[in-house]
């Protein structure tokens, strides 16, 4: 038989209690990036009960599955991301992290446990498909060089026309979809710095070179970029985020440490920012007797969403779910590597809302008390089979 439209949501909802079992699963059993060695073996094992598919692990820590249809047409890439972070949660549900120090804060184990139905869904309707869909269940989004760029080069993507991936949002009501085409996410860059002065007695500060006193005016001098050397119009993000000295409190000591991340959507930005900060980091440490050592690190790029599959795809998600639930996503300064995938094939980014006021799911990603409305799940599930079942028709 054949599947339409009008039917997707019942069919969503039979597998509706599998693809929550399978998150709590996830959530409870978290494992970090480049570590997700029994989270791959869960999707592998799971996705090979599945009939039709072809499973690969093209990393140690990946998995890969294709679902071939039964008649030639494009190639559709899905991606979900499945590592957590360096956490200890603070939620108390029956299915909380079982390891301390490690949580899923960011809802990749809800982005797996979705591409786990949506896969399970189409695998009953490859009669129907016009081409081929791969399902990319990626390892390592967190932490930078990522694991996209990994799959990339394992050849995920070759043959592939283009790709498309969901990001559970806690800041967006449940039920929302919010999507745009062009620039998305920002690129997250890092940076660190080392102030070095001279340690001493904290009694004789006029015999050191105290470098905590000099961290604190780069600290307060760093915001002057964002706020008085670049247009306010270009968003721009730079934050301190570490600021490590001393051991007791009457030691001046000798070092400081500061890290931070830079967020931007504008490659020149990204090349303009360092230099700009290293002449600040260098002028106060001179001033005052001191020396430093800046290094800079650009992460991942920008998620740039490609108009033409961006608006395709806003069409068929309105066509699933109506006008009042698909709108118009707004930017953030949130780093994605699912930007590697676009820089080879068209590609789009979305959120599906996950908050929820009502039930108190109002914690921010990468949280100790983050989660999210299960709700959404099959939200994004019939999101994920409607664009293959109507772009693949």
């Amino acid at each position: 038989m054949s599947v339409h439209l009008s039917d997707l949501h019942s069919i969503v909802e039979s597998v509706k209690e599998e693809v929550v079992g399978w998150r709590r699963y996830l959530h409870q059993n978290p494992e970090l990036s480049f570590e997700e060695e029994k989270t791959s073996q869960f999707v592998y094992d799971l996705l090979r009960t599945f009939p039709g598919l072809t499973v690969t692990r093209p990393t140690k820590t990946s998995v890969l599955a294709t679902l071939k249809g039964a008649h030639s047409g494009p190639v559709l890439a899905i991606r979900a991301d499945m590592d957590a972070l360096p956490i200890t949660e603070e939620n108390t549900f029956e299915f909380a992290s079982n390891t301390p120090g490690k949580m899923h804060a960011c809802g990749h184990d809800g982005h797996t446990a979705m591409l786990l139905g949506t896969a399970k869904i189409l695998t009953q309707f490859a009669h129907q498909i016009h081409g081929e869909v791969r399902f990319i269940f990626q390892h390592a989004e967190e932490l930078f060089p990522g694991g996209a760029q990994q799959m990339i080069d394992a050849g995920v993507l070759e043959g592939v026309d283009s790709v498309i991936g969901i990001h559970l949002w806690s800041p967006l009501e449940v039920g929302k979809i919010a999507i745009r085409s062009g620039p998305f996410m920002a690129s997250p860059d890092e940076f660190h710095i080392t102030i070095r002065g001279k340690g001493g007695h904290a009694a004789q500060p006029h015999c050191t070179v105290d470098p905590v006193v000099i961290a604190a005016q780069v600290v307060t001098n760093l915001q002057h970029i964002v706020s008085r050397n670049f247009d306010p119009l270009d968003p721009l993000v730079l934050s301190v985020t570490q600021f490590h000295a001393g051991t007791a409190h009457n030691i001046i000591p000798e070092t400081v440490e500061l890290n931070g991340t830079v967020r931007s959507f504008k490659e020149e930005l990204r090349d303009e920012v360092p230099q700009r900060m290293e002449q600040i980091i260098k002028g106060l440490t001179e001033a005052h007797g001191a020396t430093y050592e800046f290094t800079y690190k650009k992460g991942y790029s920008t998620v740039v969403n490609d108009e033409a599959l961006t608006e395709k795809l806003r069409a068929v998600l309105v066509e699933t779910f109506g006008e009042d639930v698909v709108i118009e996503g707004e930017p953030h300064m949130g780093g994605e590597d699912f930007s590697a995938y676009q820089k080879v094939v068209p590609g789009t980014f979305f959120n599906v809302g996950a908050g929820n006021v009502e039930q108190g799911i109002v914690y921010p990603h990468h949280h100790p008390r983050f989660t999210i409305d299960e709700a959404s799940l099959p939200i994004g599930v019939e999101a994920f089979t409607s664009i293959v079942l109507k772009t693949l028709a």
